[in-house]
Protein backbone atom coordinates (compact mmCIF):
# COMPACT_ATOMS: atom_id res chain seq x y z
CA UNK A 1 0.00 0.00 0.00
CA UNK A 2 1.24 3.52 -1.31
CA UNK A 3 0.22 6.56 0.91
CA UNK A 4 -0.32 9.79 -0.61
CA UNK A 5 1.19 13.00 1.17
CA UNK A 6 -2.22 13.53 2.75
CA UNK A 7 -1.82 10.28 4.54
CA UNK A 8 1.68 10.58 5.49
CA UNK A 9 0.76 13.79 7.22
CA UNK A 10 -1.89 12.13 8.94
CA UNK A 11 -0.26 9.07 10.28
CA UNK A 12 2.66 11.46 11.26
CA UNK A 13 0.30 13.86 13.59
CA UNK A 14 -1.46 10.29 14.53
CA UNK A 15 1.80 8.47 15.82
CA UNK A 16 2.44 11.46 17.64
CA UNK A 17 -0.25 11.71 19.02
CA UNK A 18 -0.17 8.56 20.26
CA UNK A 19 3.04 9.19 22.13
CA UNK A 20 1.62 12.14 23.44
CA UNK A 21 -0.98 9.98 25.02
CA UNK A 22 0.79 7.17 26.45
CA UNK A 23 3.76 9.31 27.16
CA UNK A 24 1.30 12.00 29.80
CA UNK A 25 0.13 8.15 31.01
CA UNK A 26 3.66 6.65 32.22
CA UNK A 27 4.78 10.05 33.60
CA UNK A 28 1.77 10.05 36.42
CA UNK A 29 3.64 6.89 37.57
CA UNK A 30 7.52 7.17 36.69
CA UNK A 31 9.35 7.41 40.22
CA UNK A 32 6.14 7.86 42.11
CA UNK A 33 5.91 6.37 45.51
CA UNK A 34 4.66 3.18 46.32
CA UNK A 35 4.59 1.68 42.13
CA UNK A 36 4.02 -1.99 42.11
CA UNK A 37 4.59 -4.44 39.34
CA UNK A 38 3.11 -7.43 38.91
CA UNK A 39 4.87 -10.73 37.15
CA UNK A 40 3.47 -11.76 33.91
CA UNK A 41 6.30 -14.95 33.51
CA UNK A 42 5.55 -18.10 35.21
CA UNK A 43 9.24 -18.59 35.07
CA UNK A 44 11.15 -15.45 35.52
CA UNK A 45 10.27 -11.82 35.76
CA UNK A 46 8.54 -9.97 32.95
CA UNK A 47 6.90 -6.73 34.92
CA UNK A 48 3.86 -5.18 33.89
CA UNK A 49 2.50 -2.15 35.62
CA UNK A 50 -0.58 0.41 36.00
CA UNK A 51 1.39 2.72 33.32
CA UNK A 52 2.00 -0.11 31.00
CA UNK A 53 -1.87 -0.92 30.98
CA UNK A 54 -3.30 2.57 30.98
CA UNK A 55 -0.70 4.44 28.74
CA UNK A 56 -1.71 1.26 25.74
CA UNK A 57 -5.16 1.96 27.19
CA UNK A 58 -5.43 5.62 26.22
CA UNK A 59 -3.71 4.58 23.04
CA UNK A 60 -6.55 2.51 22.10
CA UNK A 61 -9.17 5.22 22.56
CA UNK A 62 -7.75 7.95 20.59
CA UNK A 63 -7.34 4.92 17.51
CA UNK A 64 -11.17 3.79 18.45
CA UNK A 65 -11.91 7.45 17.92
CA UNK A 66 -9.87 8.97 14.99
CA UNK A 67 -8.79 5.04 13.54
CA UNK A 68 -12.34 2.64 13.75
CA UNK A 69 -10.70 0.96 11.11
CA UNK A 70 -7.67 0.09 11.76
CA UNK A 71 -5.95 -2.64 13.51
CA UNK A 72 -3.83 -2.49 16.59
CA UNK A 73 -1.15 -4.75 17.91
CA UNK A 74 -0.32 -3.67 21.53
CA UNK A 75 2.01 -5.72 23.69
CA UNK A 76 -1.23 -5.66 27.18
CA UNK A 77 -4.21 -5.94 25.17
CA UNK A 78 -3.20 -7.89 22.26
CA UNK A 79 -4.39 -7.55 18.43
CA UNK A 80 -7.40 -5.67 16.85
CA UNK A 81 -8.02 -6.64 13.89
CA UNK A 82 -8.45 -3.84 10.99
CA UNK A 83 -10.17 -3.24 7.52
CA UNK A 84 -8.17 -0.20 6.39
CA UNK A 85 -5.35 -2.05 5.71
CA UNK A 86 -3.25 0.61 8.84
CA UNK A 87 -1.92 -1.33 11.47
CA UNK A 88 -0.53 0.32 14.44
CA UNK A 89 1.97 -1.74 16.74
CA UNK A 90 2.44 -0.58 20.18
CA UNK A 91 4.94 -1.47 22.92
CA UNK A 92 3.07 1.54 25.79
CA UNK A 93 6.10 1.15 27.93
CA UNK A 94 9.33 -0.75 26.72
CA UNK A 95 11.97 -1.31 29.11
CA UNK A 96 9.35 -1.96 32.36
CA UNK A 97 12.25 -3.02 34.52
CA UNK A 98 14.08 -0.01 33.51
CA UNK A 99 10.93 1.83 34.75
CA UNK A 100 10.07 0.22 37.98
CA UNK A 101 13.47 1.39 39.18
CA UNK A 102 13.16 4.90 38.18
CA UNK A 103 16.06 4.60 35.46
CA UNK A 104 15.19 6.56 32.28
CA UNK A 105 15.98 4.26 29.39
CA UNK A 106 12.39 3.22 28.78
CA UNK A 107 10.15 4.32 26.39
CA UNK A 108 6.58 4.47 24.04
CA UNK A 109 7.47 2.86 21.01
CA UNK A 110 4.89 2.82 18.01
CA UNK A 111 5.26 2.01 14.51
CA UNK A 112 2.45 2.11 12.03
CA UNK A 113 2.83 -0.95 9.59
CA UNK A 114 1.08 -1.65 6.42
CA UNK A 115 1.28 -5.42 5.86
CA UNK A 116 5.00 -6.18 5.25
CA UNK A 117 7.17 -3.73 7.33
CA UNK A 118 6.74 -0.35 9.44
CA UNK A 119 6.59 2.89 7.20
CA UNK A 120 7.07 4.88 10.62
CA UNK A 121 7.75 4.45 14.07
CA UNK A 122 8.69 6.84 16.70
CA UNK A 123 10.74 5.86 20.22
CA UNK A 124 9.83 8.39 22.96
CA UNK A 125 11.28 9.44 26.42
CA UNK A 126 9.14 11.51 27.58
CA UNK A 127 10.95 11.68 31.10
CA UNK A 128 13.39 13.25 29.24
CA UNK A 129 11.36 14.84 26.65
CA UNK A 130 12.97 13.40 23.28
CA UNK A 131 10.99 11.75 20.77
CA UNK A 132 12.95 9.72 18.17
CA UNK A 133 10.45 9.63 14.69
CA UNK A 134 11.33 8.44 11.47
CA UNK A 135 9.35 7.52 8.26
CA UNK A 136 8.50 8.51 5.02
CA UNK A 137 12.11 9.75 4.15
CA UNK A 138 12.41 11.93 7.38
CA UNK A 139 14.52 10.91 10.68
CA UNK A 140 14.12 13.47 14.07
CA UNK A 141 15.02 14.37 16.91
CA UNK A 142 12.05 16.29 18.35
CA UNK A 143 12.98 18.10 22.19
CA UNK A 144 12.71 21.42 23.90
CA UNK A 145 10.62 22.59 20.88
CA UNK A 146 13.79 22.09 18.61
CA UNK A 147 13.98 19.53 15.38
CA UNK A 148 17.32 18.04 15.10
CA UNK A 149 18.06 15.62 11.71
CA UNK A 150 18.75 12.13 12.90
CA UNK A 151 21.72 10.29 10.77
CA UNK A 152 23.69 6.99 11.54
CA UNK A 153 27.48 7.60 11.70
CA UNK A 154 29.84 5.64 9.45
CA UNK A 155 31.86 3.08 11.22
CA UNK A 156 33.67 0.67 8.93
CA UNK A 157 35.09 -1.82 11.36
CA UNK A 158 34.36 -3.40 14.32
CA UNK A 159 37.21 -2.86 16.40
CA UNK A 160 35.87 0.61 16.05
CA UNK A 161 32.30 0.04 16.80
CA UNK A 162 30.28 0.28 20.05
CA UNK A 163 27.20 -2.48 20.73
CA UNK A 164 25.01 -2.24 23.02
CA UNK A 165 22.10 -5.34 24.11
CA UNK A 166 19.67 -5.09 26.99
CA UNK A 167 20.75 -7.92 29.22
CA UNK A 168 24.03 -9.92 29.46
CA UNK A 169 22.47 -13.11 28.90
CA UNK A 170 21.36 -12.89 25.46
CA UNK A 171 18.49 -15.51 24.49
CA UNK A 172 19.98 -19.83 24.77
CA UNK A 173 23.29 -20.88 25.11
CA UNK A 174 24.31 -20.36 21.49
CA UNK A 175 22.71 -17.19 20.54
CA UNK A 176 24.96 -15.79 23.59
CA UNK A 177 27.83 -17.63 22.14
CA UNK A 178 27.05 -15.80 18.78
CA UNK A 179 26.39 -11.95 20.43
CA UNK A 180 30.04 -12.90 22.20
CA UNK A 181 31.64 -13.39 18.96
CA UNK A 182 30.82 -10.00 18.23
CA UNK A 183 31.12 -8.31 21.73
CA UNK A 184 34.71 -9.72 21.51
CA UNK A 185 35.77 -8.21 18.23
CA UNK A 186 33.95 -4.30 19.18
CA UNK A 187 35.73 -1.55 20.64
CA UNK A 188 33.29 -0.89 23.82
CA UNK A 189 30.02 -3.19 24.97
CA UNK A 190 27.73 -1.65 27.26
CA UNK A 191 24.24 -3.40 28.43
CA UNK A 192 20.86 -2.34 29.88
CA UNK A 193 19.93 0.32 27.87
CA UNK A 194 16.14 -1.14 26.30
CA UNK A 195 14.78 0.88 23.50
CA UNK A 196 17.09 3.70 24.60
CA UNK A 197 19.71 1.74 22.46
CA UNK A 198 18.40 2.29 18.58
CA UNK A 199 17.28 5.67 19.44
CA UNK A 200 21.73 5.94 20.15
CA UNK A 201 21.93 4.09 16.78
CA UNK A 202 19.62 6.77 15.55
CA UNK A 203 21.42 9.50 16.88
CA UNK A 204 24.71 8.56 15.44
CA UNK A 205 25.91 7.80 19.11
CA UNK A 206 25.62 3.28 18.57
CA UNK A 207 27.01 1.37 15.88
CA UNK A 208 25.17 -2.13 16.81
CA UNK A 209 22.67 -3.19 18.58
CA UNK A 210 22.37 -7.19 18.98
CA UNK A 211 19.28 -8.85 20.77
CA UNK A 212 17.12 -11.97 20.75
CA UNK A 213 13.47 -13.29 21.93
CA UNK A 214 12.22 -9.71 20.63
CA UNK A 215 8.34 -9.41 19.89
CA UNK A 216 7.12 -7.54 16.96
CA UNK A 217 6.41 -4.30 18.97
CA UNK A 218 9.80 -4.03 20.47
CA UNK A 219 11.12 -3.93 17.28
CA UNK A 220 8.90 -2.16 14.55
CA UNK A 221 9.30 1.18 15.84
CA UNK A 222 12.63 1.04 16.45
CA UNK A 223 13.39 -0.27 13.03
CA UNK A 224 11.56 2.27 11.37
CA UNK A 225 13.45 5.33 12.79
CA UNK A 226 16.55 3.40 12.27
CA UNK A 227 15.99 3.18 8.64
CA UNK A 228 15.00 6.10 8.27
CA UNK A 229 18.18 7.08 9.73
CA UNK A 230 20.28 5.58 6.93
CA UNK A 231 20.74 2.21 9.25
CA UNK A 232 19.69 -1.32 8.70
CA UNK A 233 17.92 -3.72 11.05
CA UNK A 234 17.55 -7.48 10.20
CA UNK A 235 17.28 -10.88 11.76
CA UNK A 236 20.29 -12.50 12.74
CA UNK A 237 20.22 -14.04 9.00
CA UNK A 238 19.94 -11.16 7.05
CA UNK A 239 16.61 -11.44 6.80
CA UNK A 240 13.28 -8.95 7.72
CA UNK A 241 12.80 -8.07 11.64
CA UNK A 242 9.68 -6.75 12.08
CA UNK A 243 8.07 -10.13 13.27
CA UNK A 244 10.71 -9.96 15.98
CA UNK A 245 13.29 -12.87 17.49
CA UNK A 246 16.65 -12.15 16.74
CA UNK A 247 17.46 -8.31 15.75
CA UNK A 248 20.75 -7.17 14.62
CA UNK A 249 20.59 -3.32 14.44
CA UNK A 250 23.37 -0.79 12.70
CA UNK A 251 24.22 2.24 12.04
CA UNK A 252 26.17 1.56 9.11
CA UNK A 253 26.02 -1.71 6.07
CA UNK A 254 29.89 -2.84 6.74
CA UNK A 255 29.82 -3.31 9.97
CA UNK A 256 26.34 -4.79 9.91
CA UNK A 257 28.37 -7.53 7.12
CA UNK A 258 31.11 -8.01 9.53
CA UNK A 259 28.83 -9.18 12.27
CA UNK A 260 26.41 -10.57 10.31
CA UNK A 261 29.26 -12.95 9.33
CA UNK A 262 29.94 -13.93 13.27
CA UNK A 263 26.23 -14.43 14.10
CA UNK A 264 26.56 -16.87 11.43
CA UNK A 265 30.29 -18.78 11.18
CA UNK A 266 30.70 -20.85 8.17
CA UNK A 267 27.77 -19.43 6.12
Amino acid sequence: MNLNEADRLTAWKIANRLADAAGECCLRYFRSAGLTSDNKSAEGFDPVTVADRSAEEAVRRILSQERPSDGILGEEYGTTVGSSGWNWVVDPVDGTRAFIIGAPTWGVLVALNLGDAPVLGLIDQPFTGERFIGGFGRAELHRDGSVTALRVRNCSSLDSAVLMTTFPEVGTADERAAFERVRDRVKLTRYGMDCYAYALVALGQVDLVIEAGLKPYDIQGPQAVIEAAGGRVTDWQGGPAHNGGRILAAGDPAIHSAALRLLNPGT
